[in-house]
């Protein structure tokens, strides 16, 4: 296993997740000061920039590397970061990617459930003991409206954008669990550690969402 470089202390490692977010996310950090470009499409996973270094991953594994010090910061959707349960500080709500995490049923269903269908297992357990249903949860990948369209489930708790899928597959949302969006998360060491740098790239950040909401 090849070592991580060493970097100065005021070096930062920031994650970022693959995808849609990512050229939101590099534009957000260059507008608060970071000298960072969108990377060019290829099959590097580290980039180096003067003074920070992006590592591009799976979104669910953002709160992993952040969490466990790999990276310093890192920016991941709310819903995954709840689902994570990671015990990282979550300083700046970034207001991009928005979305809400939703129950969702055929139109008209009022059947107990008895299985619901999620790629987000964690949250759906602790929303259904939270109102005392006692439903299996089985976990999927992608394509999750299809399990309350088969009979594989009596519901399914997925993120909704616009809602146009929801009607064109004769389903509804019957519950909004929470919104979510784009969120900056911080190592809780390296908040002490590297203060000079976040601090500032916090407080810029925050402007910067305030100014647009």
């Amino acid at each position: 296993m090849t070592p991580a470089p060493l970097h100065a202390p005021d070096h930062l490692t920031l994650a970022l997740p693959k995808g849609r977010i990512l050229e939101e996310a590099i534009a957000l950090l260059s507008r608060a000061g970071l000298p960072l470009s969108l990377p060019e499409k290829s099959r590097a996973l580290r980039h180096e920039f003067p003074g920070v270094t992006v590592l591009e991953l799976r979104n669910q594994d953002v709160p992993v590397y952040v969490d466990l010090g790999v990276a310093d910061a890192g920016i991941v959707g709310k819903d995954v970061l709840t689902e994570s349960g990671r015990e990282v500080y979550e300083p700046v709500d970034l207001r991009f990617a928005a979305c809400r995490l939703s129950l969702i049923r055929e139109v008209g269903a009022t059947a107990p459930l008895v299985r619901v269908g999620t790629k987000y297992p964690r949250i759906a357990r602790a929303y259904l003991n939270a109102r005392g249903i006692p439903a299996e949860v089985v976990k999927l990948g992608g394509n999750i409206e299809l399990a309350a369209l088969t009979g594989l489930a009596e519901a399914v708790i997925d993120l909704v954008q616009t809602g146009s899928t929801l009607q064109a597959n004769n389903l509804e949302e019957q519950d909004v669990l929470f919104e979510s969006s784009a969120r900056l998360i911080v190592n809780r060491a390296a908040l002490k550690l590297r203060r000079g740098r976040l601090r500032p790239l916090i407080e810029r950040l925050r402007e910067i969402v305030g100014e647009e909401a």
